[in-house]
């Protein structure tokens, strides 16, 4: 395992401080405040610490006695976090029922909401069956890292440190653009469409809650890439855009590891009012439809 996603599970390893209160720290991000993925994941490991792993199961269930699973989340990002404070996850134990659980979650800082979810978790049952078919995509083992692509743009962003500033916000996780990204193609209005694929960079232990707060986590790196691509921006790095997520949703369909490739294929289907919509699927290498994703940011281009 490498360091970095050592750390990053330590950030996600929250103190409990009372039955249904936690406190968490957070580490430096690319921008001065707290990465969004970050919140989202930590208020998901809050809320499925409070969940009993001894519910009655669902009618048809064929695994009793497992803790239930996250199958959705909607979230809102209130105000800024401070990287520099505490944040404390208050979770409501909303409803625990025969087949569903459902928890909500709000992250304070200095006496303020900042982060705002609510999950639902569900007891395993079988069920009709079907999905959207995985599109065409490289192997990415074929594809360039993180390491080997950042520093070939690095004269592209406003800040000369931003290139390893970027590596250093993402090394818990192998990230791999299938195309340029969107600072590598800066004025060139292109399809608002992107795919990336990712894992971790090191084996995670075999707890399913863990491996879905993980894609949370890296769900908030990339989702809005397609909405620059439209506009020819090249995001916050190059500074032709400011912006930041508003809300998100995700669906967990299937079981998934996220120490495995994961493909994240992502597309913009409008941006207007100084806000941009991307939405994604995030399938396994083998082609099942793990995840569904949603998400909303403010993106708006910054006045001379």
């Amino acid at each position: 395992m490498s360091a970095a996603l050592d750390s990053l599970l330590d950030l996600l390893d929250l103190e409990r401080i009372e039955r249904d209160i936690f406190r968490g720290t957070s580490r430096s991000a690319v921008v001065p405040r707290v990465f969004g993925g970050q919140v989202a994941a930590q208020a998901l490991v809050a809320a499925g610490r409070t969940v009993p792993p001894d519910l009655p199961q669902a009618l048809g269930s064929a695994r009793a006695g497992e803790t239930p699973s996250a199958h959705s989340l909607h979230a809102y990002f209130l105000r800024a976090g401070d990287p520099g404070a505490p944040i404390v996850y208050t979770v409501d134990r909303i409803r625990d029922g025969k087949s569903f659980t459902t928890r909500r979650v709000v992250a304070v800082q200095h006496g303020q909401p900042i982060f705002h979810l609510s999950a639902s978790f569900q007891t395993y049952e079988e069920g009709l069956e079907h999905q959207a078919d995985m599109p065409p995509s490289p192997d990415p083992e074929t594809l360039p890292t993180a390491a080997e692509m950042l520093p070939r743009y690095a004269h592209l962003f406003a800040d000369p440190g931003m290139a390893d500033r970027l590596g250093e916000a993402r090394a818990a996780v192998d990230l791999r653009y299938v195309d340029e990204p969107p600072f590598g193609t800066v004025g060139e209005a292109r399809e608002p469409r992107s795919q990336v694929w990712f894992r971790t960079n090191g084996k995670l232990a075999d707890d399913p809650l863990l491996h879905v707060c993980m894609a949370t986590y890296v769900s908030d790196m990339t989702l809005l890439d397609s909405v620059l691509l439209a506009h020819g921006r090249g995001g916050w790095a190059v500074g032709d855009v400011v912006g930041a997520s508003l809300d998100h949703a995700m669906w967990f369909h299937r079981p998934f590891r996220a120490d495995e490739w994961l493909l994240y294929d992502q597309e913009s289907p409008s941006a207007s009012g100084g806000r941009g919509l991307g939405q994604a699927r995030i399938y396994t290498a083998d082609g099942r439809l793990a995840i569904t994703v949603i998400q909303e940011g403010v993106v708006r281009v910054p006045r001379g």
